[in-house]
């Protein structure tokens, strides 16, 4: 599989170690870019039409937005038959996430977390499916 398609098997690496990064350093929660997030979501959720939008539905979105790649990437190197084998991947790599954030001080493991990652693996697996059933479907030009 990585040697037919050693850029994507790349891609994913790159992505992989992003996903580490992001998810498994210590962060300080007074930092100025967070502060900065916080305080356009409170300027956002003054307005009655966008009252709903909190900084848990935020994180909530961006964990889904992260874990989107997740499925994509992984989807293409496996195939859409093994979609299955990239939700357990994605589910196995949460799990993981969760686990050594619990051993991380300024970290939180939670549930949630782990609900948004997979909807988000879903997502990308779906992002595939769909798009290689879009292609069979389309008649083949001569």
């Amino acid at each position: 599989m990585i040697r037919r398609r050693p850029v994507l098997s790349a891609v994913t690496l790159v992505y992989l170690l992003v996903v580490g990064c992001i998810t498994l350093t210590p962060h300080p929660e007074d930092t100025d870019s967070n502060r900065f997030v916080r305080d356009v979501i409170e300027a956002v959720h003054r307005f009655p039409l966008t009252s709903w939008v909190t900084y848990l539905g935020v994180e909530f979105t961006a964990n889904i937005v992260m874990f989107v790649p997740m499925g994509l990437l992984f989807t293409l190197l496996l195939g859409v038959r093994r979609w299955w084998l990239t939700l357990l991947i994605g589910v196995f790599a949460t799990c993981l996430i969760e686990g050594i954030q619990s051993f991380i001080p300024t970290r939180y493991s939670e549930v949630r977390d782990l609900v948004s990652n997979t909807l988000g693996t879903v997502v990308g697996i779906g992002i595939v499916a769909l798009t290689v059933r879009a292609r069979r479907s389309v008649p083949a030009r001569e």
